[in-house]
């Protein structure tokens, strides 16, 4: 049992360690900037995902509403998953896959920031919100894993996690959601330094 304790941890850290090579680097600072740039100009996130990648969805949104790390006012983020009435009444009048595509036509407006996550990026009801998404011009954040080519071919910026593993691209991908949350508090709440 320790030896699958310590491999599950040693992994997840393998494969973060994947992540950061090449350009996600840039690309979080790029998506942070567009975050904040959002806020600033009175617009929100949108957020959504199925499974565990609903539950992370709502966390970010909860992070950025609330607070992260610091004190400062509260950001406006939705987590499209959490209205089960909104859910259940668009799944049982039309189609699952129209959960998350509908709820975006109506509350979604041009300089709001999108951010889907799906560790397969194979999700009908994904693949068809971010298609009202980029009819809507909006900014795409997509999260995925290894297999996700389709789902980050829709989006504005791509995050793909190096692996098949779900628990693993799910760990990759709160760490991401957490850093852009600490990245965005620190460009609107940070006070510049004095030289």
């Amino acid at each position: 049992m320790r030896d699958k304790i310590k491999k599950a941890f040693e992994e997840s850290i393998r494969v973060k360690e994947k992540f950061l090579d090449g350009k996600n680097i840039d690309r979080i600072i790029e998506v942070a900037k567009a975050i904040a740039c959002a806020f600033n100009d009175g617009k929100k996130v949108i957020l959504f995902g199925n499974g565990g990648s609903s539950t992370d969805a709502s966390h970010i949104a909860a992070e950025f509403i609330n607070r992260f790390k610091r004190e400062r006012p509260s950001l406006p983020a939705i987590a499209l998953n959490t209205d089960m009435a909104v859910i259940t009444s668009i799944a049982n009048d039309y189609d699952f896959s129209e959960i998350f595509a509908k709820q975006l036509k109506s509350l979604s407006e041009e300089g709001d920031i999108v951010m889907a996550l799906s560790t397969s990026g194979n999700s009908p009801n994904i693949l068809k919100a971010m298609d009202v998404a980029k009819r809507k011009k909006l900014t795409t954040v997509a999260f995925t894993g290894a297999k996700g080519e389709k789902f980050a071919s829709r989006a504005t910026y791509a995050f793909v996690v190096p692996s098949d593993s779900t628990p693993r691209i799910q760990e990759t991908h709160i760490t991401l959601g957490h850093v852009l949350c600490q990245l965005v508090d620190e460009i609107l709440f940070e006070a510049p330094r004095k030289k």
